[in-house]
């Protein structure tokens, strides 16, 4: 294990130095991989280090939460070889008895945890937005052990046997070659800890605790092959220059939107004041109120009309045939024709009303009587004001002009 730490600290240390870059993290769903590991594992004490070696396999997911930091889990089986469970305690006579224990399974021990991975290379050296071929990993987790052991012989017994579980944690370094984007090649040495020990309390023999005690631990040495499923961590160089002009011009440019929208608000806030205050005037205002004064009773007749209306009524029409049969009578006279309304209601409608009501007169008396449009002469003169009874101003006055 000394060997391997050393050899981090020389790789750490032959590292290129590099401008440190910043990264825009992703969503959840994003940066997962899945890999298959094989390899070997053996014991670290007690056992001949490569003579009782055995294969191992499993397989592992893990989710890259940062360019250095990494959450994952991961599952191991080891082929079965009975020589690893093999156990000397003392006897009842202080002589050693050696047990042998046997799994009837092709795997004789597992393990199931979960563990965190720094990047060494992104922590010291930076995230390099380019990646890198080669980096390296240290990596720490806890699980379960589990050990088969259905069959247990020593001299002279051979009885059945309970298997073994136990709380296991693991360190190690990954050494990692990035083929491609998406496929990674590691080299994973590690440590793994029975911090349980082994409880034999049918041969009378108490649990102790291992600790981290390199008699129940095990040294693993696995080739991991890794599917990273994308899409990596966007990367955004904090020095570059050019982006940082970029960014300034597109604020610059927001800001010059931002003044042009407040110049055009205030604009718009000032003619809505100018309206609103020549509204105001609008409705202060008195209504213009037109007087007639040059009345001649010889050659003047009125046509009256109800309420809101510019029909000429039946009792009416007697006026309007008189200035017809003045006309008739006398080739060159004219008439001019003003309509009249009181004060009921709105300007605006009056002012209309008016203007019909001159205009009914004048279509009487070309399309009734035949008279001539050009000796007609017809306007509407808005609200009046010539009777004191409020009802008289509903009127049309017919001036005869020789």
């Amino acid at each position: 294990m000394k060997k391997i730490v050393l050899l981090a600290i020389v790789a750490m240390g032959m590292m290129t130095a590099q401008a440190q870059q910043a990264y825009r993290p992703t969503n959840l769903g994003s940066n997962w991989s899945i890999g298959l590991d094989g390899g070997v594992t053996t014991p670290m004490k007690n056992h001949a280090f490569f003579g009782d070696m055995r294969g191992a396999f499993g397989l592992h997911v893990q989710k890259q939460l940062s360019p250095v930091f990494a959450l994952g889990f991961e599952a191991n089986l080891g082929v079965n070889t009975s020589s690893w469970n093999e156990k000397t305690f003392d006897g009842a006579l202080g002589n050693p008895i050696t047990v042998l224990g046997r799994s009837t399974t092709a795997f004789d021990n597992m393990y199931m945890g979960a563990y965190a991975s720094f990047n060494l290379f992104n922590l010291f050296g930076g995230y390099k937005c380019d990646g890198r071929f080669f980096d390296m990993e240290l990596v720490g987790g806890a699980g379960w052990g589990h050990e088969f052991m259905n069959k247990m012989a020593f001299f002279p017994y051979s009885v059945n046997a309970q298997d073994q579980n136990y709380f296991m944690t693991k360190v190690g370094l990954n050494f990692n070659f990035n083929i491609l984007k998406e496929l990674t090649v590691s080299l994973k040495p590690s440590v793994a800890f029975n911090m349980t020990g082994t409880n034999y309390d049918w041969l009378d023999v108490a649990q102790t605790s291992a600790a981290y005690d390199k008699r129940r631990a095990t040294f693993n040495c696995m080739v991991g092959v890794t599917y990273n499923f994308g899409p990596g961590f966007e990367c955004v160089d904090t020095k570059n220059q050019g982006e940082l002009d970029a960014l300034n011009a597109k604020i610059n440019a927001l800001r010059g939107e931002l003044d042009a929208c407040l110049a055009a608000t205030a604009a718009n806030e000032a003619r809505a004041n100018a309206l609103a205050a020549e509204l105001a005037a609008c409705k202060n205002r008195k209504p213009e109120v037109i007087k007639e004064v040059s009345n001649n009773l010889s050659s003047v007749r009125y046509v009256f009309y109800k309420i809101g209306s510019s029909k000429i009524t039946a009792d009416q029409q007697p006026n309007v045939e008189m200035v017809a049969a003045y006309l008739k009578n006398h080739k060159d006279a004219k008439v001019v024709i003003k309509g009249y309304a009181s004060k009921d209601g709105n300007l605006e409608l009056n002012q209309k009303l008016a203007a019909a009501r001159a205009e009914s007169v004048k279509n009487d008396l070309v399309k009734k009587y035949g008279i001539a449009e050009s000796r007609i002469n017809a306007e509407g003169e808005g609200i009046g004001e010539m009777f004191t009874e409020e009802s008289w101003n509903r009127v049309s006055i017919c001036t005869i002009e020789d």
